[in-house]
């Protein structure tokens, strides 16, 4: 009986260290698809969150004094 023991103990360690080898390697596997996506998003030209909303920003005003121009040229065009 002894021996069926330290056999389903082998077992058991050669398992639990599988898991933890294989755990390892997803750990390792994840690490690196994270580096590859930080580098191939750093090559292209993204732009941050806060460029985008201050050239909207910059747009929306723009487009707020191209309308407030265009009621001044048809104000003087209609004296």
């Amino acid at each position: 009986m002894q021996t069926r023991n330290k056999i389903m103990d082998d077992i058991s360690q050669l398992m639990t260290n599988a898991m933890g080898v294989a755990q390892g390697a997803k750990d390792e596997a994840d690490n690196a698809l994270k580096s590859m996506m930080d580098r191939w998003l750093a090559d292209r030209d993204f732009v941050t969150r806060e460029e985008f909303d201050a050239v909207r920003a910059m747009a929306q005003k723009a487009r707020e004094e191209n309308e407030a121009l265009k009621a001044r040229i048809e104000a003087l065009e209609n004296k």
